[in-house]
């Protein structure tokens, strides 16, 4: 008895007291020194994530972000630092994305299509007032001078101009569309230039020549009806506005013209008697203004649905395409014994295993009127590109080529796992080929690939690579030329969002919120359907 009883409690070592267990079947004492390393180095990188995150929010003084990037590391910390919450180590990282990368971005979306958010209409009402005044900055005799460095925050090509002042006593401010802070800590030259500042990044002299245009419409409101203007590349002048914003009225008044313009809070800029605004307003909210504007205004009701009615003709059809040619062809090389069996199966898979930008591009080369590929060797003269029904069958012929290879995988996994008795037996109670297939085969087949088809169908309604590399959306009528024949939803949202004349941000976010509930809607309906295929199997 006291034998057994000594083998049974000592099972971690003779006269060894037992270690206590952990949650998960793991000892207190099974931290190897690796693990420790490992688990100091996720935390040390996470870190490091987290003061990235807060740097750009430091300098745009949001300290409401830079708290909540704080709560989120310290969540982390409490998290992997406990010997507690061991199921939740598992499900952070995956909650993290998914708010970072689906919920997040989903809910600015929507909160923005409810704004008139667009060019012009960015910042707050003293924002819009600040930047009308210090455009129509002009420069008087004896103006101060500063010596001008250009600078952004973020990109060259796209971040927010700032200007980097240092005036005739050498200290250093920096300008932006909100104002003029003082700046610490920069580098300046003897020049007068300054060659580093914190959270800046300073552009050199082509980068600011690319910008130009854009430099010379920027200003930095100073206070007082004055503003900083830019005079050539490396001077800025103070000068005093002609367009001065009287709170009395809540207008502002152009000294040059006399023209008064008036503010309207709910559209957020400032009118003129005779409905004429003046290019800075403010952002508001609109309700459903935007999406009312789409699909109960003529004008831009006609352009969405005819783009609705075509995007789903080139999902539906391309999905549909690919589905065929590519069982055909998995059917074509399911045939028992047939040689060569796996180079055919290279040979299929090579589109699907190449770029499918250049390919778009080597597509819209081969369809080019006077040097592309089918002209030349049909001896044709058709303008693929500049025709409407042309141009959507060469959008739609290059994605059923790079898609079907993808179809053939999928169904020559399915095929394989369909016993070929099956088949056979139908065949011996007197089905044709065709029957069997169409009875037997195929309904087993939909059981495996109806989720795929339906994955594929979302991916070519949003498919932006397939028309903007091929068309860029046109042929444009006259009568619409922000609205083309072979334009998808996607496209048409980045040309209103993106487009340097017309940007609509909020417009384009409604529509994106639209396209997510179509989408949404199409599949779970499909889906849905696709319940009574559970029984097939």
């Amino acid at each position: 008895m006291a034998s057994r009883k000594s083998d049974t409690a000592g099972a971690p070592g003779k006269g060894a007291p037992a270690r206590p267990a952990l949650p998960g079947g793991r000892f207190a004492g099974d931290g190897s020194l690796g693990g420790q390393l490992l688990k100091i180095s996720l935390l040390g990188l996470f870190t490091a994530l987290g003061a990235w995150a807060a740097l750009p929010l430091y300098v745009a003084g949001n300290w409401p972000g830079i708290a909540l990037v704080a709560a989120v590391v310290a969540l982390v910390y409490w998290i992997y630092l406990s010997k507690r919450a061991v199921p939740v180590k598992y499900l952070v990282p995956g909650v993290l994305f998914l708010l970072a990368f689906q919920i997040l971005p989903v809910l600015y979306t929507m909160s923005t299509s409810v704004t008139n958010l667009s060019d012009g209409h960015r910042g707050d009402k003293q924002q819009a007032i600040a930047a009308i005044e210090a455009y129509s900055v002009t420069s008087p005799d004896g103006a101060r001078e500063y010596i001008l460095t250009v600078a952004v925050t973020g990109s060259p090509e796209t971040g927010e101009l700032v200007f980097l002042l240092v005036d005739d006593d050498g200290t250093a401010y920096a300008g932006d569309a909100e104002g003029l802070t003082e700046l610490t800590g920069a580098t300046v030259e003897p020049s007068g230039k300054v060659t580093e500042a914190f959270g800046y990044s300073i552009l050199t002299p082509t980068e600011v020549n690319a910008r130009s245009e854009e430099l010379s419409a920027f200003a930095v409101p100073s206070g007082n009806g004055s503003g900083i203007r830019s005079s050539g590349l490396s001077s800025a002048f103070e000068g005093t506005a002609t367009r001065v914003y009287d709170a009395d009225c809540d207008c502002v008044t152009d000294s040059e013209t006399g023209v008064v313009y008036h503010a309207d809070d709910e559209r957020g800029a400032f009118y003129d008697d005779e409905g004429q605004r003046l290019a800075q307003g403010w952002q508001v909210g609109v309700g459903f203004d935007n999406f009312a504007r789409f699909l109960f205004n003529p004008t831009f009701a006609a352009s969405f649905f005819s783009i609705l009615v075509w995007n789903i003709a080139f999902a539906v059809s391309v999905t549909f395409l690919v589905f065929v040619v590519g069982l055909a062809v998995a059917l074509t090389l399911h045939v028992p014994r047939l040689r060569g069996k796996v180079v055919y199966r290279i040979l299929v898979v090579l589109p699907y295993a190449m770029s499918s930008l250049a390919m778009f591009l080597l597509w819209r080369d081969m369809f080019n009127t006077d040097f592309g590929l089918f002209n030349r060797m049909l001896g044709l003269q058709v303008d693929w590109l500049g025709d409407q029904w042309s141009a959507r069958a060469a959008v739609i012929i290059a994605n059923v080529w790079l898609g079907y290879p993808y179809m053939f995988l999928v169904a020559t996994g399915a095929l394989q796992a369909i016993p070929r008795e099956l088949g056979q037996a139908a065949q011996i109670d007197g089905a044709g080929p065709w029957q069997a297939f169409r009875n037997v085969t195929l309904p087993l087949l939909m059981v495996a690939m109806t989720p795929i088809l339906i994955a594929t169908f979302a991916f070519n309604f949003n498919n932006f690579n397939a028309v903007w590399l091929i068309s860029r959306g046109g042929p444009f009528s006259p009568e619409n030329p922000t609205a083309g024949a072979t334009d998808l939803l996607i496209t048409y949202t980045y040309r209103l969002a993106f487009n340097e004349a017309t940007a609509q941000y909020g417009y384009a976010a409604a529509l994106s919120v639209m396209i997510f509930l179509i989408v949404a809607g199409m599949s779970v309906i499909s889906l849905s359907r696709s319940k009574a295929l559970e029984e097939v199997d």
